[in-house]
């Protein structure tokens, strides 16, 4: 019998991902590659993106989830970077020429339980 999980159907995924988002606690802001992984969907950041895309809860902190190099992906011109920024700035999370530092990589079990606080 082979060993991997089985495939999850997208409405699955879908809840996944949005319980992963509404996780994410106020003033703290994760890539979307880390709410994949969070969602038990490592390597799907572009499924985080999409469903957001098409979200329409508008009690979703959608806000909190950034690019992996912590620039939001809205272009920056547009109203939604504007509001993208009010509301992490809103929440205390410094916003720097549309970059937010992300925290580090949770990945690796080690350097999450030894790296320094």
């Amino acid at each position: 019998m082979p060993c991997f999980d089985p495939p999850v159907s997208a409405a699955a995924s879908d809840q996944r991902i949005l319980a992963a988002i509404r996780a994410l606690p106020r003033g703290q802001v994760a890539s979307y590659g880390t709410i994949a992984r969070r969602a038990g969907l490592p390597g799907r950041a572009r499924l985080v993106a999409r469903l957001l895309a098409r979200n329409e809860d508008p009690g979703l902190p959608w806000h909190r989830v950034l690019r992996a190099d912590g620039r939001i992906a809205f272009p920056p011109d547009s109203d939604g970077f504007r509001e993208q920024c009010r509301r992490l700035q809103a929440e205390g999370v410094p916003v720097q020429r549309g970059r937010v530092r992300l925290p580090p990589a949770e990945d690796d079990l080690d350097a999450a339980l030894w790296r320094p606080r």
